[in-house]
C-alpha cells in the first residue's frame, strides 16, 4: 500500500488502537482497540505501526478476543522478543479503508470541529468531543461557554459537512 491516492494526494492515516505489548511465546501482541465494537479493528489490515517515528505497514494474520481484551498475530511477528519490540505502539489505518456510510450518518472524526447553530442564529461555538452515556451520545461543544448536548433526533436537525455546521433545536440559554 502506498501513502498517496492515485492522483498523488496523501492518504490520511487514522489511529484505532494501540499495541499494548506481547501476548504468550509465539508472536501474538495485546491490542487496546479505540473501535466500536471493539472487535471491528481485526476488520482492517493492513495495519500501520508508529514504531520511532516511522509508520510500518504490517499485514494482520489473525485476531480474536482473549479474557477481557484482545489479541492479535502479525505476519513475521514469530516470537515474544519481536512481540517485545511492539509494545505501546500505536495502530493506525487508512482512512479510505473505512466502510462508507449512509448519506445520514457520520463518524464522530468528522463532527469534530463543526459549529453549532441552533434556530434562532445562536452560534454556539464548535464540537470539542462527543461523549458516548449509554442513553444517547453527547456533543460538547465549546463557544462563549460550554454546552453538553443530546445527540437525539429532538435535538440534532442538521449535520452540514461542507457548510461544516450542525444545525440544533436548543434554547441559548440552557
Amino acid at each position: 500500500m502506498t501513502d498517496t491516492h492515485a492522483d498523488g494526494t496523501p492518504r490520511r492515516k487514522l489511529v484505532v488502537g494501540n499495541v499494548g505489548g506481547p501476548f504468550g511465546v509465539r508472536g501474538w501482541v495485546k491490542v487496546i482497540s479505540h473501535t466500536d465494537p471493539r472487535e471491528n479493528i481485526f476488520n482492517y489490515t493492513p495495519w500501520l505501526l508508529k514504531i520511532g517515528r516511522e509508520w510500518t505497514t504490517v499485514e494482520l494474520e489473525d485476531g480474536r478476543p482473549q479474557g477481557k481484551g484482545l489479541v492479535a498475530k502479525l505476519a513475521d511477528i514469530d516470537d515474544c522478543d519481536q512481540a517485545t519490540t511492539l509494545a505501546n505502539v500505536q495502530v493506525a489505518i487508512y482512512e479510505d479503508q473505512l466502510p462508507k456510510l449512509a448519506e445520514d450518518e457520520f463518524y464522530w472524526r468528522d463532527l469534530i470541529g463543526l459549529e453549532v447553530v441552533n434556530q434562532d442564529g445562536v452560534n454556539f461555538g464548535k464540537v470539542k468531543k462527543l461523549i458516548e452515556t449509554g442513553a444517547n451520545d453527547v456533543l460538547e461543544v465549546h463557544g462563549e461557554r460550554e454546552r453538553l448536548l443530546p445527540y437525539i433526533d429532538q435535538v440534532i436537525q442538521k449535520v452540514d459537512l461542507v457548510a461544516r455546521r450542525i444545525d440544533v433545536d436548543w434554547e441559548a440559554d440552557f
